[in-house]
C-alpha cells in the first residue's frame, strides 16, 4: 500500500506516494539533495541545471557499476563452465547417464 511521505529537496516540499519505507524515501531525498549540492557548489547553476547534472553524474555511476556488475557476472558464469567441463571430464561416466 502507497504511502505519502514529505521531503525536502532544495529547499522545497514534495509529497512522495510510494510503497517503500518512509525511511528509505527520505534517504533517497537526503541522497538527491547531496548529488544536486555537490554539482551547484562547483558551479553557479540554476536549480534546473544542478538538477540535470547531479542526475547525469549519478546515472554515469549507476552505469558503470551495472557493467561492472555485468562482467563479474559473465566472468563467474565462464569460471562456473570450466568447473564444470572438469568434473565431466573427471567422471565420465556420470556425465553420460545426465545426458540420455
Amino acid at each position: 500500500m502507497k504511502q505519502a511521505v514529505q521531503v525536502t529537496i532544495l529547499g522545497q516540499q514534495y509529497t512522495v506516494k510510494s510503497e517503500a519505507p518512509a525511511e528509505e524515501v527520505r534517504r533517497v531525498a537526503a541522497f538527491v539533495n547531496e548529488k544536486i549540492s555537490e554539482v551547484a557548489a562547483a558551479k553557479t547553476v540554476d536549480t534546473l541545471n544542478s538538477a540535470v547534472l547531479a542526475l547525469m553524474n549519478v546515472s554515469g555511476s549507476y552505469l558503470r557499476l551495472r557493467d561492472a556488475e555485468s562482467s563479474r557476472d559473465e566472468s563467474l558464469e565462464g569460471r562456473l563452465r570450466l568447473l564444470l567441463e572438469r568434473l565431466e571430464n573427471a567422471c565420465p561416466d556420470s556425465a553420460e547417464s545426465r545426458r540420455g
